[in-house]
């Protein structure tokens, strides 16, 4: 692996970890990290009463840059992946779904984005 990606990966995890700190001073409990199955990956799933959310997490070095980077095609792995998720986890099935985003600018605070785009798909619960 090469250092800058090596470095690069190493800042995305330093991220996640911002974003779930961020979130846990917002209410939420972390249910899983770095979520991977054969059909996409979710960074965090949290859970806060009756909201289920999957949260992509994302770092740039402009806000606007970093939310526009969440683009359709991650969207719908994002969306295969809460599925693959929740066909393991049943139970949560039945909590209000969306998903958020957690922006992260370098030397600035992370930022929570709830319900940051809806599911154009279709849920199987």
């Amino acid at each position: 692996m090469s250092g800058g990606r090596h470095a690069a990966q190493r800042w995305g995890r330093w991220a996640e970890s911002l974003a779930a700190w961020r979130l846990r001073l917002a209410g939420y409990r972390v249910v899983a990290r770095n979520f991977r199955s054969p059909v996409g990956e979710i960074d965090l799933v949290v859970r806060r009463g009756r909201i289920l959310a999957f949260v992509e997490v994302k770092t740039r070095a402009r806000l606007a840059d970093a939310a526009e980077s969440i683009r359709p095609a991650q969207q719908t792995r994002i969306r295969n992946a809460a599925a693959a998720f929740l066909a393991r986890h049943p139970a949560l099935a039945t909590l209000d779904l969306r998903f958020d985003a957690v922006l992260v600018p370098p030397g600035r605070l992370p930022r929570h984005l709830p319900d940051a785009w809806r599911d154009s798909g279709s849920w199987t619960r």
